[in-house]
Parts: C-alpha cells; structure tokens; sequence
C-alpha cells in the first residue's frame, strides 16, 4: 500500500470524526486537530502521573494504588472520548478497494 493511499484514506472524513479506523488492527488514529489535542493531553497526564509516583525512592502502597488507578481511569476516558468523536470500530486490514463496476 502506497502512502499516498493511506493519506487519502484518513483524509476522507465526510463526518468530520476526529479518529479513523486505523488500517491494519483494531482501533483509532487521530486525523483532526481535536484528536491530537486529546491524545497530547492523554499523554501528558500519564507523564506526569508517573513523575509524581517517582518523587519517592521507594512509593508506598497506597501511591502505586491510586497511580494505577488513575491511569486507568485515563485508559478509560480515552477509548470513551475515541468511541464518541470516532469511527465504529472493527478488525481491518488494509483498506478496501472500491468497486468500479
């Protein structure tokens, strides 16, 4: 597959989503600014998530706790804003070629 192809494919968004299918497997790429700004700021909190575990040589149980759960609950927020603003889902591979009959 060409990358030509491959940006036009996430180029092609009549519906103005800001995630696509991504081409092969199962998930989303962002291909709006608001989609890059959402994965910026996913990227950000896990940083500084772990940034603030780290302060401590040895974190006690109750920080490794509440660090895993907030980035779980992060986790969560992202595929929940990518199901909302994206494409439905599925496994692909590649993308289909249209008919020209």
């Amino acid at each position: 597959m060409k990358l030509k192809d491959q940006i036009a494919y996430l180029k092609d968004n009549p519906k103005g989503y800001w995630f696509k299918r991504k081409i092969y497997g199962w998930g989303w790429v962002p291909v709006k600014w608001q989609g890059w700004v959402i994965i910026l700021v996913f990227i950000l909190l896990l940083i500084g998530s772990a940034l603030s575990i780290t302060k401590n040589e040895e974190p006690t149980n109750r920080e490794l706790t509440l660090f895993f759960i907030k980035e779980a609950v992060l986790v969560t927020l992202l595929i929940t804003i990518c199901y909302k603003k994206g494409e439905k889902p599925r496994w692909q591979w590649g993308i289909k070629e249209k008919n020209n009959a």
